[in-house]
């Protein structure tokens, strides 16, 4: 099963760590430092061009971790995924 982040990005479901509103998340200094490290390493990627409102956490194979961060709100990623159950 497929997540359609927008902007024509789509991620497998399975791959999925975690869905996050960036508003709420970000207030905490370790989801941003967490963030700072993602983008330094080059696991960022922005999807479209507005502003970004949630961001989701994916794990790829061997070990390798991706940040999506998403113009849509992490509830309609939530209904969207339609697997998870409770956030």
């Amino acid at each position: 099963m497929y997540l359609h982040l927008g902007n024509n990005k789509m991620i497998k479901t399975d791959s999925v760590i975690g869905i996050f509103d960036l508003d709420n998340a970000s207030v905490s200094k370790r989801t941003r430092d967490f963030l700072n490290t993602a983008q330094k390493k080059g696991e960022v990627i922005t999807v479209g061009n507005e502003l970004p409102k949630s961001f989701v956490v994916c794990s790829k194979k061997r070990g390798e971790n991706k940040v999506f961060l998403s113009v849509l709100s992490s509830k309609a990623l939530k209904t969207r995924s339609g697997y998870i159950d409770s956030l």
